[in-house]
């Protein structure tokens, strides 16, 4: 019985050894695929920055592009004309725009109350044309932003 149990217990302690090297090499390959996972996660997020600075790269060379026109000739009349076409045209539409809806509210407020007067003014297509120049001159960069996100 002694020897059938020294038999069993020889037997148990060659395999022993073999159990503890399968079981440090599966922690091994464990670690190692942790390491690998890590790795792949900080590729993944040097990519990202990597992308984030090519969109702004291309936004401030796109920016560069737009203003380009409105470089300094070095004559003082012509780049004083120049800067000041947009913003001379910006308001004499601005005032065109405030004229007309004055003499509506003229018009209107002979029949109407003037609360009445200012909702009949107020159209989908004024909603729109305010949407659109106030998108135009504080909605780019926001836009921006939030097409990064998505």
């Amino acid at each position: 019985m002694l020897t059938l149990l020294g038999s069993f217990l020889g037997l148990l302690g060659s395999f022993f050894p073999e159990f503890l090297k399968h079981m440090r090499d599966q922690s091994d390959k464990k670690h190692e695929l942790e390491i690998l996972d890590r790795q792949i996660a900080m590729m993944q997020t040097n990519q990202h920055h990597r992308l984030e600075n090519l969109e702004a790269i291309g936004a401030m060379r796109e920016t560069e592009a737009l203003y380009h026109h409105a470089k300094p000739t070095g004559v003082l009349w012509v780049d004083a004309l120049s800067g000041s076409v947009r913003p001379v045209v910006t308001y004499l539409f601005f005032i065109l725009y405030a004229t007309t809806k004055g003499a509506q509210a003229v018009i209107l407020y002979e029949t109407l109350s003037i609360t009445q007067t200012f909702i009949h003014l107020w159209h989908p297509e004024d909603q729109a044309l305010f949407a659109a120049v106030m998108s135009f001159w504080f909605g780019q960069r926001s836009l921006l932003k939030f097409r990064r996100m998505v």
